[in-house]
């Protein structure tokens, strides 16, 4: 497990699975730890993944100053393990809320993006956060499953701030809510530095115009996938986030939720993997 300074000293971890070219993998949750991840459905046949665990996260150190859990500082970390690599320009994967981590290292280093891979990634970064209506939205289009009639009301409750957060409507976030699945969302506690969540989007973490700005200079080739249930985002608000980019491409995975990985391996594996192997 290779472990390498921050520009603050605090000590950080990667995991390295697969041979081949690098890709570094960014974990969302907000600051889950990148465990969760797993192979991502076996893309690890296809290139060498290196998991960063964000500072406070995994096996990475928590730092000293609390406040530099924040998105936009955890973009000095991204640059260290670049360098750490040796890689002059490095491909990106991120997912979720990880994604605004790969959108603000986008902006500040264009130079040094090779290609970026956006999965069902949270677009806070460009001021494009998911509404209660579009997760009720994609919510509904589970109606049929046996778990709904339960789960609905809590999750509706939970969205307008009339219930708390309620286990039964998990499902919602998962394309299959199999044994697999439920054995990844019973990891999420665990693995999930809770303050250094609160602090990931605090107050400065982003400026949405001057990225979007700073993103028209980003002439890297970049994917958006979206899972055809999530709700955070919906693919409507994935494709706008793909707008903003000079040479974006758009996909959906159909059936899948917000870990498309888990709810069809070979499809997501496939999709990415093409990606990440054509020439620029």
């Amino acid at each position: 497990m290779p472990i390498f300074s921050a520009p603050d000293g605090t000590r950080l971890a990667c995991h390295v699975r697969g041979a081949g070219e690098p890709l570094v993998v960014l974990p969302g949750g907000p600051m889950r730890a990148s465990a969760y991840l797993g192979n991502l459905g076996g893309l690890d046949a296809h290139r060498q993944l290196v998991f960063l665990d964000l500072r406070g996260t995994g096996h990475s150190a928590a730092p000293e100053d609390p406040a530099t859990y924040r998105c936009d500082r955890l973009v000095d970390d991204v640059e260290a393990l670049r360098r750490h690599l040796g890689l002059e320009r490095m491909d990106v994967l991120a997912h979720s809320a990880g994604g605004s981590l790969a959108v603000l290292y986008a902006a500040r280093y264009p130079e040094r993006l090779g290609r970026l891979a956006l999965i069902t990634a949270t677009p806070w970064a460009l001021g494009l956060p998911a509404t209660a209506e579009d997760r009720l939205a994609a919510a509904r289009l589970r109606a049929s499953e046996p778990w709904f009639a339960d789960a609905f009301p809590a999750f509706e409750a939970w969205l307008s701030g009339t219930g708390g957060f309620d286990p039964t409507f998990i499902p919602f976030f998962y394309g299959r809510w199999d044994d697999a699945a439920r054995a990844h969302a019973d990891r999420e506690e665990d693995e999930t530095d809770d303050e250094a969540a609160d602090r990931y989007g605090a107050d400065g973490a982003y400026d949405p115009d001057a990225t979007r700005t700073a993103l028209a200079r980003v002439t890297a080739p970049v994917l958006v996938l979206a899972g055809e249930v999530d709700g955070g985002p919906r693919p409507g608000l994935a494709r706008r986030a793909a707008e903003v980019f000079p040479a974006a491409e758009f996909a959906v995975q159909p059936g899948a939720g917000h870990y498309p990985w888990l709810d069809d391996p070979e499809w997501f594996v496939r999709r990415v993997a093409r990606f990440l192997r054509t020439p620029d």
